[in-house]
C-alpha cells in the first residue's frame, strides 16, 4: 500500500484533477505502475510523472484542508460504527454525497 491517506483523498477529489492528473495518479496509485512505465505510456519524462504526483498530492489536501470531506466521511462512519441504530441513516447519508 503506496499511501493510504492519498487513496483516501483521491476517492473524493480526483474528479477536481485534470483528465491527465487523474489518468497519472491512477496508474500509479491503482495500477502500482512505476514512474517509468507511466512516462512511456503518457509519452512524458519520468520527471513529468514525479512532478505530477506531486502536484496531486499538494492539491488533494489542499481541497481536504478546505472542504474536509474525507474528515467528515470518516466521524459519520465512526459514528455509525458506535450507534448501530443509526448505521441505515448514516449509509444513506454517505450514499447520497457519491456521483455528484
Amino acid at each position: 500500500m503506496k499511501d493510504l491517506q492519498f487513496m483516501r483523498l483521491w476517492d473524493k477529489y480526483s474528479p477536481l484533477l485534470t483528465e491527465t492528473q487523474r489518468e497519472m495518479t491512477d496508474l500509479y496509485f491503482n495500477y502500482d505502475l512505476s514512474l517509468s512505465e507511466i512516462a512511456e505510456e503518457k509519452g512524458c519524462s519520468r520527471q513529468g510523472v514525479s512532478d505530477c504526483l506531486s502536484i496531486c498530492r499538494r492539491k488533494l489536501e489542499e481541497y481536504e484542508e478546505k472542504l474536509h470531506f474525507v474528515a467528515i466521511t470518516e466521524a459519520l462512519e465512526r459514528f455509525g460504527q458506535s450507534y448501530p441504530e443509526h448505521r441505515e441513516e448514516m449509509e444513506r447519508i454517505l450514499e447520497s454525497g457519491k456521483g455528484e
